[in-house]
């Protein structure tokens, strides 16, 4: 019988281990054997992969850690679930003879697996990928029996951007504006949100003034994930971001105010 592994249980990998339980034979693999479930692993140990799910954090040895995750299970199919370098996919495809799958992972940290049901979980794979349809196919299949809707996307660059530019780094934009706003608030001595009640009925109607609260970007996505990408004009979000730190007191406990 064969199983699936998840590699990596961390803020990702945890829930999406828990979710694919309740449908499949599936072990947790983690470099911190706490995390692991010792006696199901072994349980289990000589039993064929089918799929590696891959939630593993990236450093600059990501492609050789997945490349060791594959000589380790010798999976079938990999699903990469960790936020990667736009290239990422295709270079590992053209390194291992199996199909790899793209697949972001969008949602909170805190609230993951409801958000993982909440959100279509895009993929792609690459066009020279083995055993394409067959690999496509049964991904969507297990992803539905987790109660996870599926869409494919045309190329795995175009997912790999699309998580960077169109989900963290907008977010990082986003709250640089909030900053700047809140920074020129305090110079002229006004209350930050009732300055902002002014676009309140406007984004309410158009959809193209949202108010984000103004506090400091921390955490592992938006700013990890400017490293990724290497863009001189999207590292300002870091640079904007470090010195609205130094301006605003205690604008690293803002966020306690929207949301407690």
């Amino acid at each position: 019988m064969k199983k699936d592994v998840v590699a990596g249980l961390g803020e990702i990998g945890l829930p999406i281990l828990k979710l694919i339980s309740k449908k499949e034979i599936v072990v947790g693999y983690d470099l911190d054997k706490n995390l692991m479930n010792p006696k199901k692993f072994k349980k289990l140990e000589n039993n064929p992969t089918r799929f590696l799910h891959v939630a593993i954090p990236v450093t600059k040895k990501f492609n050789s850690n997945v490349i060791s995750l594959y000589e380790k299970f010798l999976p079938e199919c990999i699903v990469i679930h960790s936020t990667i370098s736009p290239g990422t996919t295709n270079q590992l495809q053209n390194k291992l003879k199996i199909p790899i799958i793209f697949s972001a992972t969008r949602g909170v940290h805190k609230r993951m697996l409801q958000d993982l049901k909440r959100y279509t979980k895009f993929f792609a794979i690459s066009k020279n990928a083995p055993k394409k349809e067959w690999a496509v196919s049964e991904y969507c299949k297990t992803m539905k029996k987790c109660g996870i809707k599926t869409e494919r996307m045309s190329k795995p660059e175009t997912l790999e951007l699309a998580k960077i530019l169109c989900d963290t780094s907008y977010l990082g934009w986003l709250i640089n504006y909030a900053q700047l706003t809140n920074t020129i608030a305090i110079q002229h001595n006004v209350d930050y949100d009732e300055m902002w009640k002014f676009s309140d009925e406007i984004h309410k109607i158009l959809g193209n003034r949202p108010k984000m609260f103004p506090g400091f970007i921390g955490g592992h996505c938006v700013i990890p994930n400017l490293e990724l990408i290497q863009n001189q004009t999207l590292n300002l979000i870091k640079s904007i971001n470090q010195k609205y730190s130094k301006k605003v007191k205690n604008s690293k406990n803002i966020h306690k105010k929207y949301t407690k």
